[in-house]
């Protein structure tokens, strides 16, 4: 189990640090409602990711069943190749500085703004939905916790895990607001600020580092 947690560990940092997630978090904290709402887009992103696990899961279990171990190495090692490629092509693009296929849609800001908790859960999970990024972190990670071989609760535990650290950088500042609101009052927009500044260099370090290694990953595990 510890070595499919090592494996994973790529993948969920991956997914944790993508910073559109965080300063759109950051943006609804700063709002009316603000903690409400946020963890009201927690909650939809949470739910749409769970849901992911229970049917991907499952349709991989099932393969791995019928065409046996190495169906689930192959489907791991083609969804890390992938993962590579999506990271590499994304730091070519905001080098070059397009448009990012993962960004939330225009006048997403006044529609949060004016949100209620429940659309903005609707919000959350929409922009899960639509995340193609996290959809491929997200199938990878299933990817390889079947690929370990473990009992099917050790999978669902490993999944859980995943879980919550990939979300873990959107969830720190809400549970900080909620349990010290006036403390968490005084640095929340300095650090919008900051990643709204950075995005574009934190995106292109973190898309050219861990696609360089999801795709010496994949490639090596379509060989060996």
């Amino acid at each position: 189990m510890g070595e499919v947690l090592v494996d994973l560990l790529p993948l969920l940092i991956g997914a944790a640090l993508l910073p559109v997630w965080i300063i759109i978090v950051l943006f609804l904290l700063r709002g009316e409602r603000g903690p409400g709402k946020a963890t009201a887009f927690l909650g939809g992103a949470l739910v749409v990711r769970l849901a992911q696990g229970v049917i991907f899961g499952f349709l991989i279990e099932t393969a791995v069943q019928e065409y046996g171990e190495e169906s689930a190495n192959a489907i791991a090692a083609i969804l890390l190749l992938i993962v590579g490629i999506l990271l590499l092509l994304g730091a070519v693009k905001k080098w070059r500085r397009e448009a990012d296929p993962d960004a939330p849609p225009p006048g997403w800001q006044e529609f949060l703004r004016r949100a209620t908790p429940v659309k903005a859960l609707g919000m959350g999970a929409l922009l899960m939905v639509l995340a193609l990024k996290q959809w491929v972190f997200t199938l990878s990670a299933i990817a390889v916790i079947e690929q370990g071989g473990l009992s099917r609760a050790e999978n669902v535990l490993l999944y859980g895990l995943f879980t919550l650290l990939a979300q873990s950088l959107m969830m720190a500042p809400v549970v900080m607001t909620w349990l010290t609101p006036a403390r968490a009052d005084q640095w929340l927009g300095a650090l919008e600020e900051w990643l709204q500044r950075n995005e574009r260099v934190i995106m292109i370090a973190v898309s050219l580092i861990f696609g360089l290694w999801f795709f010496w990953k994949g490639v090596t595990g379509l060989m060996g």
